[in-house]
């Protein structure tokens, strides 16, 4: 079995949706694996990975929304070190992921049509997240 592994930084700008798709998929592409199992992982408690709709940006709004409505931003935290939205992210990424796992097939990544991978960033600021990208095949 070969294994390859690469460390992506992306920087966020604020709590937002970021599509890093081709990102991973570049990575597929360099590893040079056929069939096998590319697994995400981000090490961060504050954002997380998902797979979503790609093709409407409407989708994205709403789920941020039900999220907001979810797990609102507030000073009744008990953990609020750096900031009113520092405990509601740590929240959202605990009912989300932090890890995700894809297989691939013929060199790329088995996606649906209308899916793409996204870092969620749940804080209000920038911030330099760092995604494990591991392929095994």
């Amino acid at each position: 079995m070969t294994h390859y592994q690469k460390l992506l930084k992306i920087s966020t700008n604020a709590k937002s949706f970021y599509n890093i798709t081709s990102k991973v998929e570049a990575a597929v592409t360099e590893s040079r694996i056929e069939t096998g199992l590319c697994t995400l992982f981000l090490r961060h408690t504050s954002a997380s990975l998902v797979i979503q709709e790609n093709a409407d940006p409407d989708v994205l709004v709403d789920l941020a929304n039900f999220m907001a409505k979810l797990v609102p931003e507030s000073d009744k935290y008990i953990h609020d070190a750096e900031g009113a939205d520092d405990m509601p992210a740590h929240i959202r990424t605990a009912l989300t992921h932090t890890s995700e796992h894809i297989p691939i097939n013929r060199g790329y990544l088995v996606l649906g049509t209308w899916q793409g991978i996204y870092i969620w960033e749940h804080r209000q600021h920038s911030h330099l997240r760092e995604l494990v990208i591991h392929i095994s095949g």
